[in-house]
């Protein structure tokens, strides 16, 4: 069983001139995992932060990382939105 988890921006890359989407970040998990081309988006309700996705063949998205509870993707959410208001 994982006890606390460690969340880590690895790299961010902002995206000065794309409308809403702001920027891509990679997260470390832990120093063990990296998940890459998590998404910051600017919507009507401010920054948040969205998993990778991928269109099926239904031309549908589909989060390729799925968390298991919400507060693990708050405190993910909380790691990449601080780093990119940081720089």
């Amino acid at each position: 069983m994982v006890g606390t988890m460690d969340f880590k921006v690895e790299k961010m890359y902002r995206l000065p001139d794309a409308g809403s989407l702001k920027a891509f970040a990679d997260v470390s998990v832990n120093n063990t995992l990296v998940i890459k081309g998590l998404r910051v988006v600017d919507g009507k309700k401010g920054l948040f932060v969205s998993m990778p996705q991928e269109q099926g063949k239904d031309q549908k998205w589909y989060d390729q990382v799925l968390c298991k509870s919400a507060e693990t993707h708050e405190e993910i959410a909380s790691v990449v939105i601080d780093e990119y208001k940081r720089k």
